[in-house]
């Protein structure tokens, strides 16, 4: 039997619509309800109270910056020798060789307190860094001519897991920030991301925490976990179609690939056997 080249075109096109399909099927199963976030009504404005709010205080282990300024620009910098280095960023950055850039700062002692020069040991632990910043400038005035003082948490920091753009650990420089601002930080969910099972393990009081979050619905606003805690981790859980789709594919590669050789390879001896 003789086959025109035409036709031998038209087989391979075959052929590899054939494997698009297999592989697109994987994807086409996603429906946009479960994908689209903050469902509820479909008034075009409504309202809601804030019932969620969140304070982040300081706790041991904390990395705190202290900025003192006064009348006396020499002074200061015997207050702001360990801030000399640091910078705000957004994520931790690696060296060359891989290993974990830690900011520099005033470490929280286990017991919650500091060691702050001149002014000695203080107790900050369970303060509001705008709290924590009143008591350092209190105690500098014996020292300095109308201190200011600035404190900042350097690790305020979350971490991001799963289906996202861009899983990461993130530093939080403003140290306050919701879900959903986090989530942007990595990108966004992928489509193969669950929104409606979101996990977030978070550890205080020495308690460890499990929570499920459905981000497609409002509710969200009204959760106890709608404000990020530090050292708090997201796990985004992939969906059935995304497992699914990866071992359908692990498993039909060798087979679509064995077929296309052997398409490819009866058309060649078709051609040679016309001529």
């Amino acid at each position: 039997m003789k086959f025109h080249p035409k036709q031998l075109t038209k087989i391979s096109l075959g052929a590899t619509l054939v494997y698009l399909a297999i592989f697109g099927g994987a994807s086409s199963c996603i429906s946009s309800k479960s994908i689209v976030y903050f469902q509820g009504d479909s008034l075009q404005f409504s309202s809601q109270n804030i019932t969620q709010k969140y304070t982040p205080t300081i706790q041991a282990n904390d990395i705190l910056s202290i900025i003192v300024g006064s009348l006396n620009s020499e002074a200061n910098e015997v207050f702001n020798t360990p801030n000399v280095f640091t910078t705000a960023s957004t994520n931790y950055s690696t060296t060359a060789g891989g290993a974990r850039v830690q900011p520099l700062g005033y470490l929280v002692n286990s017991d919650g307190s500091i060691e702050i020069p001149l002014v000695g040991k203080l107790n900050v632990q369970g303060l509001r860094t705008t709290d924590a910043a009143d008591s350092i400038r209190v105690r500098l005035q014996n020292f300095l001519k109308e201190p200011s003082v600035i404190v900042r948490n350097l690790n305020f920091k979350v971490s991001v897991l799963g289906e996202v753009a861009r899983p990461s650990i993130y530093v939080i420089p403003d140290e306050k920030i919701t879900l959903p601002e986090v989530l942007s930080l990595a990108g966004d969910l992928t489509i193969f991301g669950k929104r409606d099972n979101v996990m977030v393990v978070r550890e205080e009081d020495g308690i460890r925490s499990y929570a499920r979050i459905d981000l497609t619905k409002r509710d969200i606003f009204n959760s106890p976990y709608y404000y990020v805690h530090k050292n708090d981790i997201i796990y985004i859980e992939p969906i059935k179609t995304r497992i699914n789709a990866t071992d359908r594919n692990v498993q039909l590669v060798p087979i679509v690939t064995s077929i296309a050789a052997a398409v490819g390879t009866l058309g060649i001896l078709i051609l040679n056997f016309t001529k």
